[in-house]
Order: structure tokens, then sequence, then C-alpha cells
């Protein structure tokens, strides 16, 4: 049976990703280093994101348990994962 987003009271709040974002950007800055660190957002309904997930770890795209805990979306009614993952340049 495929894996499935359990609801917990200890989800982070939007305003927390957020911020962990904004300092990965201070901890990976753009430009001249080894890796640069990717974001992969999925924004839209609860059954909807946990279906393209899915899809995407069916795919060998990334593995479920590599996206952050559903978050609520700034659009009502609406939900958001995040992967990051960074990604080497050069040889």
């Amino acid at each position: 049976m495929s894996q499935c987003f359990l609801e917990s009271p200890n989800i982070p709040t939007v305003e927390r990703e957020v911020s962990a974002l904004q300092n990965s950007e201070r901890d990976y800055p753009i430009g001249g280093t080894a890796s640069h660190r990717l974001r992969v957002l999925i924004i839209g309904s609860r059954d909807g994101v946990i279906e393209t997930i899915h899809d995407l770890h069916r795919r060998d795209f990334a593995e479920v348990g590599m996206w952050s805990p559903l978050l609520p979306a700034p659009n009502s009614g609406e939900v958001m994962s995040i992967l990051t993952r960074d990604r080497r340049v050069g040889g």
C-alpha cells in the first residue's frame, strides 16, 4: 500500500518553512560554489499534492520521505509540499 501523509499537531508552519528556506539561501549562496540548492514546490488540493508526490516517486524523481510535510498554502483550502536538494555543478 502506498505511503500517505498523516495529519500531525507538530507540522511546521508556513512561516517556519519560509524562514528555513531563507536561511538556506545564506548557507548555500548561488555563484562560485560546487553545488546549488534547488527547491521543487507542489501546491494544490491535499489529494492532488499527495498523488503528484507518489507519481514523481514512481518515476524515480524523489523518495516520498524527502518531501516536507503538507503545509497550508497561501490560498485557502490548498496545501503545499517542498522538496529541497543540492545539484552538483561541473565535473
